[in-house]
């Protein structure tokens, strides 16, 4: 994700697993307010004063907390297909075949090399026009970022549930942040036609951040990063 946003000059990557994810407990925090707290416990640990923080889909709440909770530290705000305000589409249906395969790793392993094998036939279950899958993968940068990400997916599965999970559990709670606080430059980057998190959240966010601008997407969905990667980057 991160290489995809930035691309691989000129910046230094701090890329945080939040709890849940990749050996971080889920018991260090749950919340969004926790987690922000712990990003900013990685900075001291790591003796940098402040970054540009940049989250992608279910790291939305974790970074808006962090631009409200330590200001100072926040340099920049980027959000992209992030969540920032309670969800009330469903589940897809792909998550709960992962929770599944979390518990069958030998099932995981066929679908992770069955996966490598069509890359286009995994990538249709986020991108299904055909058009556009095909222009995606045969992107010199969006393609080979885009398979790495699916393959991504489907190792360690049993590490990254407990995070999804409670992602989905944060983002399904009533909650409401004082957007109009963030003194942080913001650029929300969302695609008009993001089925997971829909675009009026971003175009809310946008309109209350004193300091925001909104890149919009027309037909963009939640995987606009790399399907308008240029686009993004610019």
């Amino acid at each position: 994700l991160a290489r995809a946003l930035f691309g691989t000059g000129g910046y230094r990557v701090v890329a945080v697993s939040r709890p849940g994810y990749l050996g971080t407990p889920l018991s260090l925090g749950r919340s969004p307010e926790e987690q922000a707290d712990l990003c900013a416990g990685v900075l001291d640990e790591l003796g940098i004063a402040s970054a540009v923080v940049a989250a992608v889909s279910g790291g939305g709440q974790c970074a808006l907390q962090f631009a409200l909770r330590h200001a100072a530290r926040c340099q920049a705000l980027i959000l992209v297909s992030a969540c920032s305000a309670p969800l009330a589409t469903r589940t897809p249906p792909r998550f709960h075949l992962m929770t599944l395969l979390a518990r069958i790793p030998a099932l995981a392993a066929v679908l992770q090399r069955k996966a490598a094998a069509d890359p286009e036939g995994a990538a249709a279950r986020s991108i299904p026009d055909a058009a556009l899958r095909r222009r995606t993968l045969d992107h010199p940068e969006a393609g080979p970022l885009l398979r790495d990400l699916v393959a991504s997916v489907g190792r360690d599965l049993a590490l990254r549930l407990s995070g999804a999970e409670n992602d989905i559990r944060q983002s399904r709670q009533d909650f409401a942040y004082p957007f109009w606080r963030i003194s942080s430059p913001t650029l929300t980057i969302h695609g008009s036609g993001d089925e997971l998190v829909p675009i009026q959240s971003a175009r809310d966010l946008a309109a209350s951040v004193p300091r925001a601008q909104l890149l919009e997407i027309p037909g963009g969905s939640h995987v606009s990063l790399f399907t308008h990667l240029d686009l993004v980057r610019s």
